[in-house]
């Protein structure tokens, strides 16, 4: 008799344990799910503006999160992702701890992977995306994320007609974020505006320096 209770009791605690293993969460934006904890590592799919994905654990000292989204695992980082404590969203960068999704100290084969793409070394990193998760996520939780701009065909064909040298910047690619003035820009003929190629993909921005659309 006694030892039927404790089977049960621990199918029970495993089925608890599983349930808890993972965080639902929503994409504030247009987000890459990439085979790495980083910038540099490949693009696997976009995980669309408003969609779930379930995140499974988030790598110590790094802003990257492994999620699951539509039967794809990989990492999507973090500052750009919202859960819900107490019927509250909030930012799961800020609150990996009270949103209890385990920390994972990530091997030596993942950075790697993600720390060097075309030669680059993740010496390239040195600068960052400017304002992207306060500008992304706290929009989002204010109810002002800003939407991509509608860029006329012609001007995405120039720029994907004329690539320019890729750099690359700690953070991720989204609409809002902002690109460091050390950073050249390429101008678009007959526009107001310039392009770059940033962690891999082609980003437009405006006259503030600020990326209005992703080239996907």
């Amino acid at each position: 008799m006694y030892a039927k209770i404790f089977s049960l009791s621990t199918a029970a605690l495993l089925t608890a344990t599983s349930a808890m293993a993972a965080t639902d969460a929503t994409a504030t934006t247009d987000l890459n799910l990439r085979a790495g904890p980083g910038p540099m590592a490949e693009i696997l799919t976009v995980i669309p503006g408003d969609e779930m994905v379930s995140v499974e654990e988030c790598a110590t000292g790094l802003e990257w999160c492994k999620v699951t989204y539509d039967g794809t695992e990989g990492w999507a980082y973090s500052p750009y992702l919202t859960a819900s404590i107490d019927s509250q969203p909030v930012v799961v960068y800020d609150n990996v701890q009270r949103l209890e999704i385990q920390s994972v100290d990530v091997n030596e084969d993942e950075r790697a992977a993600s720390a060097t793409v075309g030669g680059l070394s993740a010496g390239a990193l040195a600068m960052s995306l400017i304002g992207g998760p306060a500008a992304v996520a706290a929009g989002v939780l204010a109810g002002t994320a800003l939407g991509a701009a509608a860029v006329p065909e012609k001007t995405v064909t120039y720029v994907t007609e004329h690539p320019v040298e890729p750099v690359y910047l700690n953070g991720e690619v989204a609409v809002g974020a902002g690109i460091p003035q050390e950073v050249t820009l390429a101008a678009i003929p007959d526009t107001t505006e310039s392009y770059a190629y940033i962690n891999g993909q082609p980003v437009i921005v405006d006259q503030d320096r600020t990326i209005v659309h992703v080239v996907r």
